[in-house]
């Protein structure tokens, strides 16, 4: 369903609220006029509205903040593009993507900012943000011109998964961010280490035969980092963790009073290395699917607020990017549509609470970002997502009412999960409902 030219005021009844925020949590109305939250509370309001949707048994929460999706704009559209990723991102309930800096040509000028930004002025119904480059083409040497791109809207900066070439330059980008109250966003990999690996260093990997890349990767990068920010004072935030060592390396800084935080992305806390099996390049993913105790372990550290925030890693890809050996095919899943089902999951076993949810999802989010923290009360904007926790739907690529981005590459077609996103609604208009929606029109 396509944004509304005119948002129209509507109440939806009985309906789950989970604000993090405030940690509000209970079954209440909610009335939204002129893009903003104007009531909640148990009571009807006294207003009429123009529409009305019954919520019960669905979650109201505010919509995603992804800290990582690319739309493959500019330089890659044979595989995704601005428009066919918004409607990805609707769908998935997610109100706000951050852009990282591997565009082609790279975001480390205000010229690419401002191409970037004024194809994003042209989406309705999502916002967009970019993070800039760290250094000169990512190529990891030369600083970038980090307060020209923070001029021209970049909200942090990062060398996407390109490592920096050295431990100097690390130190001395931390100290012109710090300069700039600019948060940092880190890849935590040594490439040293990682070799040009694909796959976790484990017994799956090593009877694959597949180049491995070890936990002490991205352990090693973490305590090089944490040590610099120790130096520096700097804010950074540890892009996809994967390992119970990171998590618990995170944990100790921030026991600390360090200044860092950390996300990972939704498909490392519901798949593990046993996923490569049968060279399935679905799962060729970088970092890599570790251990089932990793996995655990991420999925603990979320659930306790350690890591604080979940995205999605979007990286879309066309057909032929998945069909070669796995080492020569490339990394990354399509995964807007699933970043909150597959949270959904975690919540119905047990793992997570839905207010986790909500708050992993919109209020860790957007603290990295330095953003106002995402509410459902009077006066807050209505960027909100409603969930019912128990709709069942499956995966089909090819149908274009289930799977809405242009990158087909994800290694959940053909499931059912139990639980999705039925209506997206951005500045109080409705810009997706899901087909035949549970929630209904009263």
């Amino acid at each position: 369903m396509s944004s509304s030219s005119t948002a129209l005021s509507l109440l939806i009844r009985n309906v789950r609220v989970l604000d993090p925020s405030s940690g509000f949590d209970a079954v209440v109305n909610v009335g939204i006029r002129d893009g903003r939250i104007d009531h909640r509370g148990e009571a009807l309001p006294d207003t009429a509205y123009d529409q009305t949707l019954d919520g019960d048994g669905c979650w109201l929460m505010p919509s995603a903040i992804d800290l990582a999706a690319r739309f493959r704009e500019p330089g890659a559209t044979h595989k995704a593009d601005f428009q066919s990723e918004t409607g990805a991102a609707q769908a998935g309930g997610i109100g706000c993507v951050v852009l990282p800096p591997d565009t082609s040509p790279v975001v480390d000028s205000p010229a690419v900012v401002d191409r970037i930004n004024g194809k994003a002025a042209r989406i309705h119904g999502l916002d967009i943000a970019v993070l800039g480059a760290l250094t000169q083409g990512l190529k990891g040497e030369a600083l970038a011109s980090m307060s020209a791109l923070q001029r021209a809207g970049c909200v942090g900066f990062g060398n996407a998964l390109a490592p920096l070439r050295n431990a100097l330059v690390a130190r001395r980008a931390l100290e012109y961010a710090h300069g700039l109250n600019a948060t940092v966003h880190v890849f935590a990999q040594d490439a040293d280490l990682a070799n040009g690996g694909c796959a976790h260093e484990g017994p799956v990997g090593t009877r694959l035969g597949l180049p491995p890349i070890p936990i002490a990767a991205e352990v090693a990068a973490l305590r090089l980092w944490i040590s610099l920010v120790e130096d520096t004072g700097a804010r950074v935030h540890f892009c996809r963790l994967s390992t119970a060592s990171g998590a618990q390396l995170l944990e100790s800084a921030q026991a600390r009073g360090l200044p860092v935080s950390a996300d990972v992305a939704a498909h490392q806390l519901a798949m593990i290395d046993a996923d490569v099996e049968g060279f399935d390049a679905m799962a060729h993913l970088v970092p890599p699917l570790r251990t089932a105790r990793d996995r655990d372990s991420l999925r603990e550290a979320v659930a306790r607020g350690v890591i604080s925030a979940v995205c999605s890693d979007h990286q879309p890809h066309e057909p032929d990017a998945k069909i070669n050996p796995f080492p020569l095919t490339e990394p990354g899943i399509a995964a807007l549509e699933t970043l909150l089902p597959l949270l959904i999951e975690l919540v119905h076993a047990g793992l997570l609470s839905p207010l986790q949810l909500a708050a992993r999802t919109s209020l860790g989010p957007a603290l990295v970002l330095g953003r106002a923290e995402p509410a459902i009360s009077p006066g807050s904007p209505a960027n909100l997502v409603l969930i019912d926790p128990e709709r069942r739907w499956t995966i089909d690529t090819r149908d274009p009412l289930s799977w809405h981005s242009r990158g087909r590459n994800t290694p959940f077609a053909g499931r059912t999960f139990c639980g999705r996103p039925v209506l997206t609604l951005h500045g109080g208009r409705i810009v997706w409902q899901a087909p035949a929606a549970a929630a209904g029109a009263a």
